[in-house]
């Protein structure tokens, strides 16, 4: 199994290497620091799964794990991260992550997740599996499914640009721009798309 390792902590990145090396049916084939490097590496070697820490300095793992399983659907991704909010590992999930082990579980927990994910299985480690066990708040927001365009809307209204902006940047007309805007409102329950930004801000969608 060829692993690629994406964390920007040096020492986090050689005691992963040093585990996964530990094993005869692994391979670390790249250690990448930024979201931006993995990408990179990515035109040229795809690995059959990536350890990925959530919290990189140029890019935040929600958007980045969407990127890569857009682009290379067939790629397993198990989030690590010290991070154990539902919001955080819901939005992980449902862009296509394999698995999410928090960085304070034991290493045994990192290779039942790489096989699982190989397996085409979902693997939580005991804390993961805690925290989605037990109820939410009821003012915490689950992340909404939002299509591609509303994606693409998404962060070019948060970029500040209008709605003729919008329309003219992705060659659509301006009522297909609110369309989009209101099922946007309506997707995230608020009152406007200002409201909308900062739910999307604090998701970590933007």
């Amino acid at each position: 199994m060829k692993v690629f390792i994406i964390d920007d902590h040096p020492i986090v990145l050689d005691g992963l290497r040093n585990l996964l090396e530990s094993r005869e049916e692994m391979e670390v084939s790249g250690m990448y620091q930024t979201g931006s490097a993995v990408l990179d590496a990515l035109e040229t070697t795809v690995p059959d799964a990536m350890l990925m820490d959530i919290n990189l300095p140029d890019i935040n793992g929600v958007t980045l794990c969407q990127k890569i399983k857009q682009k290379f659907p067939a790629a397993k991704i198990i989030a690590l991260s010290v991070h154990n909010e539902r919001t955080v590992i819901m939005g992980m999930l449902q862009s296509g992550a394999s698995g999410y082990v928090l960085k304070n579980a034991i290493g045994k927990d990192i290779i039942t997740a790489l096989h699982a994910a190989m397996d085409g299985q979902i693997y939580l480690c005991q804390g993961t599996q805690a925290v989605l066990n037990s109820s939410p708040p009821s003012d915490q927001k689950e992340i909404p499914r939002l299509t591609r365009r509303e994606k693409e809307i998404l962060q070019l209204i948060g970029t500040g640009h209008t709605t003729q902006q919008i329309a003219a940047a992705l060659f659509i007309s301006t009522h297909t721009v609110e369309s989009h805007r209101k099922n946007l409102i309506e997707k995230f329950g608020a009152p406007n798309t200002a409201t909308v930004i900062k739910i999307a801000t604090d998701l970590g969608l933007t």
